[in-house]
């Protein structure tokens, strides 16, 4: 067995006032690609993320037959995709690798194509939850195959778009499931109502991203989410009218260099914010504010220095699960205890991210433990030692953040970090002044 790849974590050794060049949205760009290859006719994608999630939808659409190409954007030295609707068709094998998004939204999108597509992903994909998406799309009339497990792999068999009408499905484990439907609901010949009936929807805002992507692009979408136990949507039948986007800078993976600036005492500028966004990561300067911290906007930037003390906080997290790593790294640094609530489905995110948080810190010398649905963090002093990710990229961010404040932290596999931020590394190296 090969020996786990460690990353001593730098230490902030010396005062620094950086802006950060964060990649684009994977949300925004997974979700683009999707529309743009149902759309009436060709969509330019400008400034995409480049890295394994998306590079794994983009897979997953020429498997399909949807074609495309990369475009040189004469204003700007970043590139583009030009994505052309084709008839969709199996046969075709696609790898999810462990892309949530990816594996909730192709097989929706493979409704709508003919023939056999048989989907797959990474061992610990294959115990994600999957069971709403499949059970919705057999409702539809799609057969699939997944020897009663109710997990990847699977092989659907389709026949064209599904009539659609109304559904009825379970969607507290995973907001992804609902906008999995939504996205390719314009394409069914009846349209599609979505009726959630179970727990509390987290992650609502990527709900609210589909709907306004969809909007964008002349879909008419209805939606009632006041009561987040029992929310409905409807989608009427129509064109998806093919549209050029920019993709917004993914605020989620700004996180972490916010949070260096939190917990260190310095200042981190995060270039081109959004005045105005869907994005889930749009929240956390909010959470380093009322930690202490400060936070400044310009017309096309965020700012955010560090204060003199950095208090814990509690919190209900349910809508932002995906901050909740970054988060519970800087409560480590805090001078108080910080509770965590509203989070239970993290436990069937790319790792049981709430064990696996409890693990690590207490690994080092913290203080975490694990509710029925968070975390208490308790500060207390930390030591050296290996923090482990678990695959999961923001673990090991949430292991960088730490690093910063605490000698000998040592990050196991970095190197998942490209799954939603290529150049990670360099870019963190660059934020601290230090050449690798």
């Amino acid at each position: 067995m090969n020996e786990p790849v460690l990353w001593p974590a730098p230490q902030a050794r010396a005062a620094f006032n950086a802006t950060v060049h964060v990649p684009g949205s994977k949300s925004i760009t997974n979700r683009a690609l999707i529309l743009a290859a149902i759309s009436d006719g060709p969509s330019k994608i400008w400034r995409p993320l480049h890295a394994l999630d998306t590079m794994y939808m983009a897979a997953a659409l020429r498997s399909l037959g949807i074609g495309g190409s990369d475009l040189d954007d004469p204003h700007s030295p970043v590139r583009g995709w030009e994505i052309i609707p084709q008839p969709m068709t199996g046969p075709a094998t696609i790898n999810c690798g462990l892309a949530g998004t990816v594996m909730r939204f192709i097989p929706a999108l493979a409704s709508l194509a003919h023939g056999e597509i048989t989907i797959d992903g990474d061992p610990q994909a294959r115990v994600r939850p999957m069971q709403p998406v499949i059970a919705a799309l057999r409702e539809l009339g799609v057969t699939i195959d997944d020897g009663g497990r109710r997990f990847l792999p699977f092989t659907l068999r389709a026949d064209g778009p599904p009539r659609g009408g109304h559904i009825t499905l379970d969607a507290s484990a995973s907001s992804q499931f609902v906008s999995a439907l939504l996205l390719v609901a314009p394409a069914f010949t009846e349209g599609l109502t979505i009726e959630h009936a179970g727990g509390a929807i987290p992650s609502l805002p990527h709900i609210d991203m589909t709907v306004q992507m969809l909007r964008e692009r002349r879909v008419d979408v209805t939606a009632h989410t006041e009561d987040p136990t029992h929310a409905t949507w409807s989608v009427q039948p129509g064109p998806i009218k093919a549209v050029d986007v920019v993709i917004e800078p993914d605020l989620s993976n700004a996180a972490p260099f916010l949070a260096a600036a939190a917990v260190t005492g310095n200042s981190v500028t995060i270039a081109g914010w959004p005045g105005a966004t869907t994005q889930a990561g749009a929240r956390f300067p909010e959470l380093l504010q009322a930690m202490g911290a400060r936070v400044s906007t310009s017309d096309d930037a965020l700012t955010v220095r560090g204060g003199d003390n950095l208090a814990g906080i509690d919190v209900d997290m349910r809508e932002v699960g995906e901050l909740v790593p970054t988060l519970a790294a800087v409560a480590v640094l805090a001078d108080s205890p910080t509770t965590i609530t509203g989070i239970a489905h993290l436990r069937g995110h790319e790792t049981d991210r709430l064990k696996a948080l409890e693990d690590q810190i207490n690994a080092l010398g913290g203080q975490a433990l694990q509710t029925s649905d968070g975390l208490v963090i308790t500060p207390a002093p930390l030591h050296s030692g290996t923090w482990h990710s678990y695959n999961d990229h923001r673990m090991a961010t949430a292991g960088a953040i730490i690093g910063l404040c605490v000698s000998g932290v040592q990050v196991e596999n970095i190197a998942t970090t490209e799954k939603t931020l290529p150049g990670f590394v360099e870019l963190w190296n660059t934020m601290l002044g230090q050449t690798q």
